[in-house]
Parts: structure tokens; sequence; C-alpha cells
């Protein structure tokens, strides 16, 4: 119900507060279990992606945002998934929620990079969304988002206004063809670099093929290293 209410009061705030563009929504089949990959550029890519699908989505959150209480209280209230990202049992119940939402013929979103760009390029993707569809034997949508950064840059607590979102959808991915002759890890892996080149093309973003997590580690150590000695 707190999803229902939240997206009934938000909606049309968003629409009046900014300029949101949808592409390929017909993509997103109207029933049955479907994930939608997305890349991550801000915060808000989670407000504004179950903003532009009819039907409800429940996305996989990292762990991090449910122990603050500044977003726990939302994530918590929709109903997301923590996704414990350094693996074990932890990680494993996180796939395991996943897996049930699809089971039960629900939207699953994941962003495949697992954490956010630190500079708004596409980084190499993990493979929990690889396994979950060829688990599941699920469609994946790819899509593109772009703008949000503009709206809610990295660090920033407020939204901006008057700015343009767009929300790209591709056409499901031909797991088949992308996994063809593999099995496991390889299939795993396969499948993934085929989703992050479907979800490049959509958002237009430069493909790094790094995790964005390390990224983000040499980014912060290079800041640490140009401020000045105490």
């Amino acid at each position: 119900m707190a999803y229902w209410a939240l997206k009934v009061l938000l909606t049309p705030l968003f629409r009046l507060l900014w300029r949101v563009k949808v592409n390929g929504a017909a993509f997103v089949p109207p029933r049955g279990p479907v994930i939608l990959a997305a890349n991550h550029i801000s915060f808000c890519d989670s407000l504004f992606l179950p903003l532009v699908v009819r039907r409800r989505v429940t996305f996989v959150a990292k762990a991090e945002y449910f122990q603050s209480w500044k977003t726990a209280w939302f994530f918590r209230a929709v109903g997301q998934i923590p996704m414990h990202r350094e693996g074990g049992s932890a990680a494993e119940r996180s796939l395991a929620a996943a897996r049930e939402v699809l089971r039960a013929g629900g939207v699953l979103g994941i962003y495949p990079e697992g954490t956010r760009s630190p500079d708004g390029r596409l980084y190499r993707g993990h493979t929990g969304v690889a396994r979950l569809a060829l688990e599941c034997g699920v469609p994946v949508v790819p899509v593109g988002i772009r703008g949000t950064r503009e709206v809610q840059p990295v660090g920033a607590r407020l939204l901006r206004p008057f700015r343009t979102v767009e929300v790209r959808f591709g056409p499901p991915l031909d797991v088949r063809r992308a996994t063809a002759g593999a099995a496991g890890p390889l299939a795993h892996r396969r499948l993934t670099d085929a989703l992050l080149f479907e979800i490049q093309q959509l958002s237009g973003q430069e493909y790094v093929d790094q995790y964005a997590k390390k990224a983000a580690a040499l980014v912060s150590e290079g800041a640490a290293d140009r401020s000045p000695a105490a």
C-alpha cells in the first residue's frame, strides 16, 4: 500500500517539476515476471524509473541504504530488497528474495553496476542479474536513464527542479543468443556484458571495463592524495 500511495502522491509532483520523457515503454511486459536492468547515475534513478512503469517495481538496493535513517524509511516502506555486496550468505538471501519476486510474477529492478557511477560513465556489470535471469527463466529489459545526475548530483541532498529526465527501454535481451555455447560463470559473464552493451546504447554513456566500486575507491584515494597536508 505504501508503494502505491507514494506513487499516487509523487507522480503529479514529479510531472510538474521535471520534464520526463519515456521511450520504449511497450517493451515492458504488461504481466508476468521481468527484470528491468538500468544504469545508475543518481540516487533518484530509483524514483524516476518506477514513476514511468505502470506495474509495481521492486528494487534490489545496496544494503547501505537500509543502514541510514535518511533513506531506510523509504526503502522499507516500498518493500525494496537490500543487497549485501560483500557476498556470502547475506548476498544469497538477497538473491533468494529477488527470486521470490520473479516467481510471483513481479517486476524486479536492478542496477548491474552494483552502485552509482562515480563520474557519470557506465561501468562493468556484476553477474547477479544474469544468474537471476537464467535461473528463473525470465526476460531482461535493458534501461537507459539520462538526466538524473543533473537533477541530483552525487552528494546532493535535494533534487533540482526544471531539468529533463529521459528513461529509455530497449527490447528484451535475447538470452539464448547471448549465452550460446556457454554455461555456468562464463554464461553469466557473457549475458552481463551483452546487457551492459545494450544499456550503453540506450544511455549514451562512455563504457569503462572496471567495477564502479573500485573506480570510486580510486577517486577517493586520489582526492586524499591531493589534499593539503595537515
